[in-house]
């Protein structure tokens, strides 16, 4: 077994499947600096000593994964194997550890990104992007629940697994909640066409939750809540990047295949205090 050490810079938010329940895709960087996407991963269904957190190093078993024909994806050899947990990386010295691997190779042209997805001896589908400018953060409401056949699926291949299950597993795996609403970025580049890109970022669902509850249900100031932090926080306070990757079924096909599966924003230097030493 030769494992191979990733550090985990993005965790989708969860998402069905028909085969493994509930997914998370994850992707992060190799000790090269190189991108690797791991997948299929059911994180949550992980012991709790294997969940790894978002810059935190691991160590997994993992091969090309031949379903996919982008080049950076893997898949664990065995997802029953475990996953070997190593240090975190903080964000100490504004981040200054995890800028060594998150901004070693940044484009600032997505015209250009896109053309290195579609040409076949390239076929970039991870990158670190920096806007030129962020325009805006929009919202729109989208599927409020899961597909009801695929989650009726799942509810009933765990329902018949519990009947096989010692009393400690028998417990119905809940899948995460649906969030009702899809989140997106408008920004340009420096090909300064204008763009309007979702978000995936587990970080981003989880927030909308949390503000949806501290609003008492009110959905409308729950998303104004995650806007103050992904638009007007960071973009007053922040040097912020994107992380993007391509999904599969438009890798191809699609005009713009990339979405923003997380986000990166360390505070702005000062750059003129920084040029006096």
């Amino acid at each position: 077994m030769s494992l191979t050490r990733i550090l985990i810079s993005v965790k989708t938010y969860p998402t069905l499947s028909a085969t493994y329940q509930e997914l998370v895709c994850t992707a992060g960087f190799k000790e090269d600096g190189s991108w690797v996407r791991i997948y299929p991963v059911p994180y949550r269904k992980l012991k709790y000593a294997e969940q790894y957190e978002k810059w935190q190093w691991i160590e997994m078993d993992i091969v090309r994964n031949t379903k996919d024909f982008r080049k950076e994806s893997y898949r664990p050899t065995d997802l029953d194997k475990d996953i070997n947990l190593g240090n975190s990386i903080s964000t100490a010295h504004n981040w200054m550890f995890r800028k060594e691997y998150a901004l070693k190779n940044v484009y600032d042209d997505m015209s250009v990104l896109i053309q290195e997805a579609k040409d076949e001896t390239i076929g970039t589908s991870l990158a670190v992007l920096k806007p030129k400018e962020v325009i805006n953060f929009i919202w729109e409401p989208c599927d409020r629940e899961w597909d009801k056949k695929k989650l009726d699926s799942i509810i009933a291949k765990q329902a018949q697994g519990s009947l096989f299950d010692n009393e400690e597993t028998k417990k119905i795996f809940q899948v995460a909640k649906k969030v009702p609403y899809k989140f997106s970025y408008v920004f340009t580049t420096v090909d300064n066409k204008e763009r309007t890109m979702m978000v995936e970022d587990w970080e981003l669902g989880a927030l909308y939750w949390n503000c949806l509850k501290a609003a008492k249900g009110n959905e409308e100031i729950a998303c104004q809540k995650v806007k103050a932090k992904y638009f007007d926080y960071m973009l007053s306070k922040c040097d912020l990047h994107f992380f993007l990757g391509t999904t599969q079924k438009f890798h191809n096909v699609g005009p713009n295949p990339f979405i923003i599966i997380g986000v990166f924003y360390p505070l702005k230097e000062d750059k003129t205090q920084l040029s006096l030493f």
